[in-house]
């Protein structure tokens, strides 16, 4: 689903059969002006969606953006201003507003947690942990603030899980049996200790995923397997912990915390008096 639809679907949703409270105000459709004003300190993303849920409204709307994607802003900054009907601005008001919080709060979170591993060669991931739908923009969002892209589905690599391993009945079959189709996708196996990476590395695998780890068992899996496998970890990733998770010397952090656990950036909209 391209951006355009899921903003459709969006305004469909909140204006339903009409906005029956700026309707039974019946405003003159002389040209006003509102500014989306930053409440609290953030990085923004999400500022040409935001755009486009106003002129899907009305396409005679003047839209002037003062930032970029990527852009931090502290409160106070004014970052959009919207000119032209009134009620069309109040109509687009909500569902804006709503993309543009949450995906600037999802790039605020990313890259607080990506400047915490300056100074080292590990990428930050996100997860396929998003909203239903909304996955290609919360996901733009992670880009936004620092960090990279897991795989964005089922359908671009293999990525055997506890429950896959379970129904094969090790982690050895399991790689046998995709290996058989001889895919060109990457191969990636999570793991719960040493010696199921030990394991995940004989079947030849591209990546191990360390699954809640302590530091402890991750410094032993990167002496032992650092050179021969791609290592990644997740679980239990914190701003006050990936700094440390990032020193033992593996090359992913994923963390599914940026994509459902992020704080919406306070941003309000309001009309010039």
């Amino acid at each position: 689903m391209n951006t355009s639809e899921i903003i459709r679907l969006a305004l469909a949703e909140d204006i339903g059969s009409g906005d029956i409270s700026t309707s039974y105000l019946e405003l003159e459709p002389v040209a006003g002006q509102a500014f989306m004003i930053a409440k609290a300190e953030g990085v923004l993303a999400g500022l040409e969606i935001a755009k486009e849920v106003f002129l899907t409204v009305d396409k005679s709307l003047k839209i002037i953006l003062y930032n970029r994607d990527g852009d931090r802003v502290e409160p106070g900054a004014e970052i959009m201003r919207v000119e032209g009907n009134p009620a069309s601005i109040l109509q687009g008001e909500r569902t804006a507003l709503n993309f543009l919080q949450r995906l600037s709060g999802i790039a605020t979170l990313t890259q607080a947690m990506s400047s915490e591993l300056e100074g080292t060669a590990v990428r930050l991931l996100d997860t396929r942990k998003t909203t239903p739908l909304l996955r290609s923009l919360e996901k733009y969002a992670v880009r936004v603030g620092g960090g990279f892209n897991h795989r964005f589905g089922l359908y671009d690599m293999v990525m055997l899980k506890e429950n896959h391993i379970r129904a094969c009945g090790s982690i050895g079959e399991a790689v046998a049996r995709v290996k058989k189709h001889n895919t060109a996708h990457k191969i990636e196996v999570e793991v719960t200790n040493i010696h199921e990476l030990e394991e995940a590395v004989r079947a030849g695998v591209d990546r191990v995923m360390l699954d809640n780890m302590n530091l402890t068992q991750i410094k032993a899996c990167v002496r032992r397997f650092g050179k021969k496998v791609e290592l990644e970890i997740s679980g239990g990733v914190t701003l006050a912990n990936i700094r440390k998770l990032a020193q033992t010397g593996v090359h992913y952090i994923s963390s599914g915390a940026l994509t459902h656990s992020y704080q919406s950036l306070d941003i309000s909209l309001l009309f010039k008096e």
